[in-house]
């Protein structure tokens, strides 16, 4: 999820716990976009100003760089309450980049915790239409709509799973909550950067502990529940939790039903849950009172890898190379989680999973992100 940085704690410190797993290298090697308009976005605790600040409709390519910011590690392109793209995770001297085609309107660079948070950004006239084949456009229009057939139905599958465990919670049934909390996840890490998509939605459905330390009463979702059960073993006025996390994930079902995609958004947005995998899920900050991490790792991978599946037959057509590459990477990191799944389909506690074995799994996911970080810039059209 988008994750607020409190003031001692970044993510290079993050990084710090685990500094033998080198999960949080997370520059971003994807070059621009041929043809694309270039917009540079420095990242300062003063905030993120794109510049320029005016580009003509069609592809667009934000370069992103954190100089020195310490109290911000993430910018985001925002129309109205949407974050059309964004860029997670950059620690200060790391860079990164996202792809998109724009329409003509107002946006915002959006950067949270910096002095000043909000950037204008506008995009203006009708810009050339792409230059990609038709059975290339046809191919990245079915991606497209499968994408969001897919999203809708892993969203329909979450809410009735998060309403088992909701269930057990509001029955005070520890066990069974502790059963059904990570299959109850499943589904929403599979689809994770949509709901990043909507605002606070994300937030109120995912948030740990580390996000409100501001104001400890805002905290709700699936990680207060998962303190209550693993750390205070007691389920005492958790009722009202569940009740929320019911109407939220209800909110995110309504939401992706009109929900439509770009191609770039699909890859980015793959890009994402591995750079989710390798901040959160390596290094165990995410599921720290349950130790389900590797549920979530698997469940990101299958994310990014639908995300991939669908743009692959335009992609075979605009870069047959990069699909021979990207394929068997997934069946390496998928391979490589084998070993600790359970007979049950479950997955062992990430507490039984040494550095070196973490490390293993880094370096899996890292090999993966590489070349599927550059497929945004192919699918742009």
């Amino acid at each position: 999820m988008r994750r607020p940085v409190p003031a001692a704690v970044g993510v290079a410190a993050t990084c710090l716990a685990v500094a033998a797993v080198p999960a949080c290298a997370t520059s971003d090697p994807a070059g621009p976009v041929t043809g694309a308009t270039a917009v540079v976005v420095e990242i300062t605790d003063v905030g993120c100003p794109p510049s320029p600040a005016s580009v003509t409709a069609g592809p667009v390519t934000f370069r992103l760089t954190n100089r020195d910011a310490g109290m911000v590690t993430e910018a985001e392109l925002m129309r109205g309450d949407i974050v059309m793209g964004e860029k997670e995770n950059l620690a200060p001297g790391l860079s990164g980049s996202f792809s998109l085609r724009l329409t003509a309107g107002k946006y915002a660079m959006v950067c949270p915790n910096a002095g000043r948070e909000r950037w204008d950004f506008t995009v203006t006239g009708g810009g050339a239409e792409a230059s990609v084949a038709p059975s290339v456009r046809a191919a990245l229009h079915q991606a497209t709509a499968g994408y969001q057939r897919y999203v809708i139905g892993e969203v329909a599958t979450l809410a009735a799973a998060a309403k088992r465990f909701d269930d057990a919670v509001r029955a005070g049934d520890l066990s069974r909550a502790r059963a059904l909390f990570a299959p109850a996840r499943f589904s929403y890490e599979e689809v994770e950067p949509v709901a990043e998509s909507f605002g606070d939605l994300d937030p109120r459905i995912d948030a740990r502990a580390d996000d409100v330390q501001a104001d400890p009463s805002t905290w709700t979702g699936f990680h207060r529940l998962e303190k209550a059960i693993w750390a205070d073993r007691s389920l005492a006025g958790m009722a009202a939790i569940a009740d929320q996390l019911d109407a939220d994930i209800a909110k995110l079902a309504a939401l992706v039903a009109t929900t439509t995609y770009q191609p770039a958004q699909l890859a980015n947005g793959a890009t994402e849950l591995l750079n989710e995998v390798a901040t959160s899920k390596i290094t165990g900050a995410e599921d720290r009172y349950s130790h389900t991490d590797l549920s979530d790792f698997k469940a990101n991978v299958d994310g990014a890898r639908k995300a991939y599946d669908l743009l692959a037959p335009a992609l075979n057509q605009l870069d047959p190379s990069r699909t021979t590459t990207i394929g068997p990477r997934f069946d390496d990191v998928t391979a490589a989680l084998e070993p600790y799944r359970r007979p049950d389909g479950s997955y062992v506690d990430y507490t039984a999973v040494g550095v070196g074995q973490r490390r293993v799994l880094s370096d899996k996911v890292n090999a993966l992100a590489e070349p599927l970080s550059r497929v945004a810039a192919e699918v742009i059209g």
